[in-house]
């Protein structure tokens, strides 16, 4: 089968555990978009700390970010299309946050704002680092005019299971997601990698069988099922290994450029 199109995911999969992208990975993405696989790069990030990786592969085209609520390219930075939340459910959220001491940031396409930026703690002022964030000060509700992409809580395992469970039971007007163990994302009910991968494919002409997709989290799994070949990583949750055709080595053992060589390189 011919892959014209490779979407993947980047924190845990594209990246290893020390966010860093290698070379071998880098040079077999390379091949491959060389070959003709158009390389598409879907991310909880947004589109400012995603295409930095493409553009240090040199590769041009789109990036899916905020899990899919927003699409953009790549050499022009242009948001092709966006899935915008309903500002006015947040309030009880972040109330809620304010109250129990859950950090929040809330996403346009392009920036990410906190409360307080300045007096962040050091455990979330490295998450921010970690994922070339740099966040900004919230604005007063009234005056955030931009289309709001994703809202994001982030803290301990137990913190975010708790809020979870909480939220589940508010009957929100939101997709809710996990995109890692300590995150849990608000947004558009239509939003999802899947569906951003669905719309972008069919502006290309693109059928899910010459799709391949690679992720490691239960925020990928719209696209694991979406595409014709869903690979999930070793260092995936076991319900998002079910979900996917296959299972590759882990993102600490170069699982994607393992896949990649199997299924596109050496056929």
């Amino acid at each position: 089968m011919t892959y014209k199109l490779i979407a993947l995911d980047v924190d845990g999969t594209l990246l290893n555990d020390d966010h860093e992208l290698t070379e071998w990975t880098q040079e077999t993405l390379i091949q491959a978009s060389r070959q003709g696989a158009e390389i598409v790069l879907c991310s909880g990030r947004g589109p400012a700390n995603t295409i930095p990786f493409m553009k240090q592969m040199g590769l041009d085209g789109y990036v899916i970010t905020h899990n899919g609520a927003v699409t953009a390219h790549v050499e022009t930075r242009e948001v092709i299309h966006q899935f915008a939340l309903d500002t006015k459910g947040l309030e009880p959220i972040m109330t809620y946050c304010r109250e129990n001491g859950v950090h929040f940031d809330i996403n346009t396409a392009f920036g990410l704002y906190v409360d307080q930026p300045e007096g962040l703690e050091l455990q979330v002022r490295q998450m921010y680092y970690n994922f070339l964030a740099e966040p900004l000060k919230l604005p007063r509700w009234a005056d955030m005019t931009e289309p709001l992409a994703k809202f994001t809580a982030f803290g301990p395992i137990e913190q975010m299971d708790m809020v979870q469970r909480e939220w589940a039971s508010w009957n929100l007007p939101y997709y809710m997601t996990r995109s890692g163990d300590f995150f849990i994302d608000l947004m558009h009910p239509e939003a999802s990698k899947g569906t951003a991968l669905k719309r972008l494919a069919d502006s290309k002409g693109i059928v899910p069988s010459e799709i391949m997709a690679i992720g490691n989290y239960f925020n990928d799994i719209t696209m694991l099922t979406f595409a014709g070949k869903g690979i999930a990583m070793d260092n995936s949750p076991e319900e998002v290994k079910a979900a996917s055709d296959e299972v590759t080595l882990s993102n600490n053992d170069e699982g994607v450029a393992h896949a990649i060589h199997k299924y596109i390189l050496s056929v």
